[in-house]
């Protein structure tokens, strides 16, 4: 085993047209500032993150064979291995529109249809890669072909085989990818509020929901709150993070960035503390930038040194700095 090696899975990949603009007005042509294209999908941006950082990273899942240039073009520039099941069609065009307050909407297009002869292929790959590498980052959305069902199954099989899993997605595919208690989790306050059928509005109640979750079986929580930071219930106990206040160009790919940022943590072994001001800093550094990625470690060891990360014992959870 490489215990430097990664498997992220992106079953849904997206072509991330982003554009920049002043601000929205529906229903009326508006004029984009700047734009730029790239391949994206929650997993291949987790990849970008750990290649980046250093991490050997293999990336599968399911690419549109009309479309996937950008793609390979993206993976040689990484130098990741390709293990991608390529399909008929083109992958989907996400359209992010990125307004001068840093808030962002979303337009997500469908992508292709996956076949019952490529489920088997990519499962028969993902299994083959179990054989080498012991992490893998299951993230983003399903297309067309691909059930919750089909997840679970996945999750559930990777994890009899002793790996660890970092799942993170949302809807159907969150609820029923969390049914086979992955090894961490990363829902932010609105996909913890689905899971737990109410709004959790305050911090008490995203630390019992969080706990709740973690009893199913699954060891790591990781919730996120963007500028409110990071909480994370690790084998029971529960740490918090505050980034220190950014100028926040996009939120686009933060939450995925904060993944990248926990699974290069247990990569490389490191303590609760040290584990979460990385990943945190990693999170609010991507915030001060439009593309997913990590052109200087220097500025996160920055950051990092900002960030103080607090142990909430049970009896002191209540009473913590809100």
């Amino acid at each position: 085993m490489n215990s430097n090696s990664v498997v992220t899975v992106t079953l849904n990949p997206a072509l991330d047209m982003t554009g920049t603009m002043g601000t929205l007005k529906a229903g009326f042509v508006n004029l984009i500032d700047s734009s730029n294209l790239n391949p994206g999908g929650k997993g291949v941006n987790v990849a970008k993150v750990l290649a980046e950082l250093g991490a050997k990273v293999t990336v599968t899942g399911f690419l549109g064979a009309e479309n996937q240039d950008p793609f390979a073009h993206l993976f040689e520039l990484l130098g990741v291995n390709d293990k991608f099941i390529r399909v008929e069609g083109a992958s989907r065009i996400n359209v992010k529109l990125v307004e001068d307050t840093g808030r962002v909407t979303d337009l997500n297009f469908p992508g292709v249809t996956v076949d019952d002869d490529s489920l088997q292929t990519f499962e028969n790959t993902l299994l083959e890669l179990a054989e080498s590498n012991d992490l893998f980052v299951i993230a983003g959305s399903l297309p067309v072909g691909v059930t919750p069902e089909h997840l679970h199954g996945w999750i559930s099989a990777l994890r009899e085989k002793g790996k660890k899993v970092f799942f993170d997605s949302s809807n159907a595919a969150l609820v029923e990818g969390l049914k086979a208690s992955p090894w961490l989790v990363k829902p932010n306050d609105e996909e913890l509020s689905q899971w737990a059928g109410r709004e959790l509005s305050d911090y008490q109640s995203l630390l019992d929901a969080g706990s709740a979750l973690a009893d199913t079986g699954i060891q790591n929580v990781v919730i996120s709150r963007g500028a409110d930071g990071v909480l994370w219930c690790s084998d029971g106990e529960w740490f918090a993070s505050k980034p220190p206040k950014m100028e926040v160009v996009s939120t686009v790919g933060a939450g995925d960035t904060l993944v990248a940022g926990m699974c290069w943590a247990e990569l490389n072994q490191w303590t609760k503390e040290e584990s979460l001001s990385f990943a945190t800093a990693l999170s609010a550094l991507a915030v001060t930038q439009i593309n997913v990625g990590v052109s200087d470690i220097h500025q996160v060891t920055a950051i990092q040194n900002e960030i103080r990360v607090e142990s909430l014992s049970a009896n002191n959870q209540a009473g913590v700095e809100r």
